[in-house]
């Protein structure tokens, strides 16, 4: 009947900080979130931006692996056409030959940064359901090329996208479907998971002071400029738009549920934009103290 809590983590680069910290951050959080109870731990692909020090998902899962235990951990996901479906499944069927039962491949299609960046991968034009067929083929221990894989080590395959249409092929396909819902909270889809910027703080003043940050971003990329995270000291928007879940635990409390009784998700993915590192830790300890607290669509009162 519980719901599971997961972390998406994209080592983000403030203001202030440098890619190394950004990456040092993340490997704390990982080892808190295992503390903490959370059920994943999923880092994403992206290119050029920078913001974000997570561009290489396998190399970051196997460090990120290595110095956890229990908590599952993956990609957030893999952008599959900038790869070669065989390289993917090689590089997370060695993952998981090391982590057997704990290596979780979510892939998608976004091209994950700038055009001036993005053309220097290696892409196809072939269709994106043809690779991902590909991909779940080579994933398939009884006959495969990617000889990690061949001794049943294959990671669990899930499916990411921020609309209605991508569950659609996730369904049709039998994949797990994870919902971007921070990406695009103004939609709604049926899935496995789904994905909630959340700010918690001790109570409600603080977490709206600590939001200011990625309110200024938000509010700054969409005039065109593209800054690194301020501090809240340096914010200059305050104003709700709606994309983060921003409260103290009771206030968070309740727009988790009301997540989860819109889309009836029986594992929610949390990330959390802020700042400071010591804020980030203390968000997630206290989405972890309210997660008992959260129940499935339909079965409140029981």
């Amino acid at each position: 009947m519980g719901i599971r809590l997961s972390v998406l983590d994209t080592s983000p680069v403030v203001q202030g900080s440098t890619p190394r910290e950004a990456l040092r951050n993340t490997a704390d959080l990982v080892e808190l979130a295992e503390e903490l109870g959370f059920h994943r731990y999923w880092v994403p692909e992206h290119h050029g931006m920078r913001g974000v020090a997570s561009s290489a998902p396998a190399v970051l899962v196997a460090h990120l692996a290595a110095i956890t235990g229990r908590i599952r951990v993956g990609s957030g996901g893999v952008l599959l056409p900038n790869h070669p479906p065989l390289v993917v499944a090689e590089q997370f069927g060695t993952l998981s030959a090391l982590h057997p039962g704990r290596i979780d491949l979510g892939v998608g299609r976004a091209p994950g940064g700038p055009a001036s960046v993005v053309s220097r991968l290696r892409r196809t034009d072939r269709p994106y359901r043809e690779q991902l067929e590909e991909l779940q083929g080579l994933l398939n221990p009884g006959d495969t090329p990617a000889v990690p894989v061949q001794g049943g080590t294959a990671p669990e395959l899930w499916l990411l996208g921020s609309s209605p249409g991508t569950s659609l092929l996730a369904a049709e396909l039998g994949i797990p479907f994870a919902f971007a819902r921070h990406l695009n909270p103004a939609e709604t889809a049926r899935a496995d998971l789904v994905s909630v910027s959340v700010i918690a703080a001790d109570d409600d003043d603080r977490a709206e002071w600590l939001a200011g940050p990625i309110r200024t971003k938000v509010r700054s990329r969409a005039e065109g400029r593209r800054i690194l995270l301020p501090s809240p000291e340096d914010a200059t928007a305050h104003d709700d738009d709606g994309r983060v879940l921003v409260g103290g635990p009771e206030t968070i409390a309740r727009k988790l549920q009301a997540v989860l009784d819109e889309t009836a998700a029986p594992e929610l993915m949390i990330t959390s934009p802020l700042h400071h590192h010591a804020d980030r830790r203390r968000s997630y300890e206290l989405v972890a103290s309210i997660g008992e607290s959260l129940t499935p669509a339909g079965t409140a009162g029981l």
